[in-house]
C-alpha cells in the first residue's frame, strides 16, 4: 500500500468515525463511554494522518 492510499483510508476512517461520534451524542441513552473511545479512537487517526503527512 503506497503512503498516499494509505493516507486517504485514514483520512476516511476519521470521516466515517466523526459521523459516528456525531450520530451517537445526538441519540439518547448512548454509552458516554463508548463515545469517549470512538473520540480517542478518531484523535489517534487525526494525529497518525499528521505524522504522515510531514
Amino acid at each position: 500500500m503506497s503512503l498516499s492510499s494509505h493516507l486517504t483510508e485514514l483520512k476516511r476512517k476519521h470521516q466515517t468515525l466523526s459521523s459516528e461520534v456525531e450520530q451517537a451524542q445526538r441519540s439518547p441513552g448512548v454509552d458516554g463511554l463508548h463515545v469517549a473511545e470512538m473520540k480517542k479512537q478518531k484523535l489517534k487517526l487525526k494525529e497518525e494522518i499528521k505524522r504522515l503527512s510531514s
